[in-house]
């Protein structure tokens, strides 16, 4: 079962670049995924289609859609884009040149709408200074949470990713108390264990994957930014499917129970998106599903 590697290899590379394209002329689409096809190895370069680029071709995905608008009392933006490179390395500038010669490769049929520069701080904490992704699943479990195992062809071994931009408001933050801080993540920032006591609006309670029904498990893949926009969490979270992380989304923002994550205390998600990351067939990118017939 060929899948992208790198979405749930480790260690996570040092830098990373998401670019989010619009559709501008659809009839051009065919000849430029074609060109696109070599340059994407699932490991240094991954690629996520978006709802809005499968329609256009007029064709569709089983369990892809686009990114939900939640009536909540805190705001999820939805900001749905037909494509998303995923560029990922050791060398930023190196990302920044690829990045540039993928645009003008992709410039007849789509336009680059948005970016985002992302790092891994002290490998792999949040600049709140917590670490981050401490439950993620591992190895066959990763591979278990994160690709389609089921039998169709041009569809096994995919993955479905959700992409939030989140801007955290450090001055705030760190303002507060380090017992409030904690009970906001529910985890203490000295030695990462789980506070006994931490509020049901604590973010790990919000989030225990185990504690849905059915286990809402899924492999998170974040690393931080900081532009002229601010600075946060740039999120992926990547599934067999978009169930687990929208159940997650809807308890943090009030829907299950009334109780909204204490996350939004002080981050805001400025973005957000669905894409399917197709499998690969030998070295190359399996887009059967999308293109044939």
């Amino acid at each position: 079962m060929p899948f992208q590697q790198g979405l749930v290899a480790t260690p996570v590379p040092v830098h990373a670049r998401h670019l989010f394209f619009t559709l501008q002329t659809p009839e051009a689409l065919p000849a430029v995924l074609d060109a696109l096809l070599p340059q994407v190895d699932g490991q240094r370069l991954i690629l996520g289609i978006g709802a809005p680029l499968v329609k256009a071709l007029g064709r569709s995905i089983a369990g892809l859609r686009a990114f939900p608008q939640l009536d909540a009392a805190v705001e999820n933006p939805s900001t749905q884009h037909a494509l998303w490179l995923w560029l990922r390395g050791d060398e930023r500038g190196d990302l920044v040149l690829i990045a540039q010669d993928l645009e003008q490769l992709l410039a007849p049929a789509l336009r680059l709408a948005d970016s985002v520069d992302g790092f891994l701080h002290r490998g792999g904490y949040d600049l709140t200074g917590y670490e981050d992704g401490t439950e993620n699943p591992r190895d066959e479990q990763a591979i278990e949470a994160a690709i389609y195992r089921g039998a169709q062809p041009g569809l096994a071994g995919s993955s479905f990713a959700a992409f939030q931009l989140w801007k955290h408001d450090l001055q705030h933050f760190k303002s507060l108390p380090q017992a409030d801080q904690d009970h906001i993540i529910g985890r203490r920032m000295s030695d990462n264990e789980e506070l006994d006591d931490a509020p049901e609006s604590a973010h790990v309670k919000r989030t225990a994957q185990e504690s849905y029904a059915p286990e809402a498990f899924m492999v998170r893949r974040s690393v931080s930014w900081s532009d002229h926009r601010g600075m946060g969490l740039a999120f992926v979270a990547l599934g067999h499917s978009l169930d687990a992380f929208e159940a997650q989304l809807r308890r943090m923002s009030g829907l299950e129970d009334g109780i909204t994550d204490a996350l939004y205390r002080f981050s805001r998600p400025l973005s957000g998106g669905y894409y399917w990351c197709p499998p690969m067939e030998g070295t190359r990118l399996d887009l059967s599903a999308l293109l044939a017939g």
